[in-house]
C-alpha cells in the first residue's frame, strides 16, 4: 500500500522531469545559439555593409549588452534590426540559462558524462558475466566477481538500487533497464558474454530473461534463480543450463548443521572466500596452459610444486569423480577441482601462469 502511494505521488514529478528533459535540450540550445550568432552576423553584414570582423564585434557587444560604441553609426534599418535582435536574445538567453541550470545545477551534465563513460567501459567487455538484478543474491555475486577480478555488468531498473551502486566504493558497471528486454541485454554486450545469471525475485521474469538471452546468444552459459520447484523444468526448457533454488540450499544447510555439524561448518568456512583460509580453484582444459593439456595428474606435479590437492575431476560428459587417480588426464571439456590454502592457491595460479 505504501509503495503504491509512493509511486502515485512520484508520478507527476517523474513526468515533469521527462518533459523537462525533452524541452531543455542541449542540442536545441546549441542550435539556437549558432543560429542567433549567424543571424546577427548576416544581418549586420547585409544591412550595414560591415566586414566579417566588424559584424562579429557588433554581435558580441549586442548580445552581451556591454554598451560599447558601434563600429559606425547605424542606419534606420540597422536600428530596427538591432532592436529586434536584442528582443530575440532576451528570450534566447532565458532559454540558455534554463538549459544551463538543468544540466549543471541539477547534475544532468555530470550524469550524462558518467553514463557515457559507463557505456564506453561496457563496450570494452568481453567474456564477461551479466548479472540480472542487484538484490540480495546479486550483491553476493558482485562481491564474488570483484574478489576474483572477473569482468561483469549488472542490469537493474530500480533507481534506488542504482543510486546505491553509484555510491558504492567499488567500480561496478551497470545498465539501467529491464533485463527481460532485448535492448538491455544487447547494451550489456550479451553477444560477447560467457555467462548470464538471472537473479530476479520473480520466476516469470527470470523465464523471460532466459528465453531472450538464449535467443541472443546460443552458446551462453545461463544460470537462473527459481523460487518454486515447478519453475525449474520451465526454466530449463527455456534454455537455462543451471537452475538454483536458494531457499532449498538454505534449508539443506540448516538441516545438515544438525546431522553433520562439523562437515557443514567446514564447507561453510571455505565458501566464505573473503574470510576463509581454504579456497577452491578450477583448472579447465579450455583455460589451462597448453603445457598442461592432455597431461595426467602424475605428470603435472601440481602437489609437489604448489602444495594444493586435486580432489575432483569433471569428465567431458559432465560427470564428477572424487579423488581422481594419478593417471587421470586433463582432456578437452574436462576440469580439475583443486583445494588449498590462500598461499597455495596463489602459488598454483603463478605456477600455471609460468607454464603459459
Amino acid at each position: 500500500m505504501r509503495t503504491t502511494i509512493k509511486n502515485a505521488l512520484s508520478l507527476p514529478e517523474a513526468k515533469l522531469n521527462k518533459i523537462s528533459h525533452r524541452i531543455l535540450s542541449g542540442r536545441i540550445a546549441l542550435f539556437l545559439f549558432v543560429f542567433d550568432v549567424s543571424l546577427g552576423i548576416s544581418g549586420f553584414m547585409y544591412l550595414e555593409g560591415y566586414n566579417l570582423i566588424e559584424a562579429i564585434y557588433m554581435v558580441v557587444i549586442t548580445v552581451s549588452t556591454v554598451g560599447y560604441t558601434e563600429v559606425r553609426p547605424l542606419s534606420d534599418n540597422g536600428h530596427l534590426f538591432t532592436s529586434l535582435y536584442i528582443i530575440l536574445n532576451v528570450g534566447l538567453f532565458a532559454y540558455l540559462l534554463s538549459v544551463f541550470s538543468y544540466y549543471v545545477i541539477n547534475g544532468e551534465l555530470f550524469n550524462r558524462m558518467y553514463h557515457n563513460i559507463m557505456k564506453k567501459n561496457i563496450q570494452k567487455l568481453n567474456e564477461h558475466v551479466i548479472i540480472c538484478g542487484h538484490g540480495r543474491y546479486g550483491k553476493e555475486m558482485v562481491q564474488h566477481f570483484l574478489l576474483h577480478k572477473m569482468p561483469f555488468v549488472v542490469i537493474e531498473h530500480d533507481t534506488e538500487v542504482l543510486e546505491d551502486i553509484q555510491l558504492s566504493d567499488d567500480k561496478i558497471l551497470y545498465v539501467q533497464g529491464d533485463a527481460t528486454t532485448d535492448e538491455a541485454l544487447v547494451e550489456a554486450r550479451i553477444s560477447h558474454a560467457k555467462a548470464l545469471i538471472a537473479a530476479l525475485p520473480d520466476d516469470s521474469e527470470n523465464l523471460y530473461v532466459v528465453l531472450t538471452a538464449r535467443q541472443l546468444n546460443s552458446k551462453l552459459n545461463i544460470i537462473s534463480r527459481a523460487n518454486s520447484p515447478r519453475s525449474i523444468k520451465k526454466l530449463k526448457l527455456a534454455g537455462a543450463d543451471h537452475v538454483i533454488m536458494p531457499e532449498q540450499i538454505g534449508g539443506f544447510y540448516m538441516a545438515t548443521l544438525v546431522s553433520k555439524p562439523g562437515a557443514t561448518e567446514f564447507f561453510s568456512r571455505i565458501s566464505r572466500e573473503n574470510e576463509a583460509d581454504i579456497l577452491f580453484e578450477e583448472i579447465s582444459y579450455e583455460q589451462a596452459p597448453i603445457h598442461c593439456k592432455n597431461k595426467s595428474i602424475r605428470d603435472l606435479h601440481i602437489r609437489q610444486q604448489t602444495g594444493t590437492n586435486i580432489i575432483g575431476y569433471i569428465t567431458p560428459g559432465g560427470n564428477f569423480i572424487v579423488n581422481p587417480g594419478p593417471d587421470t588426464a586433463l582432456e578437452p571439456g574436462s576440469s580439475f577441482i583443486v583445494i588449498g590454502s590462500n598461499q597455495q592457491i596463489e602459488k598454483l595460479r603463478r605456477f600455471l601462469k609460468k607454464m603459459e
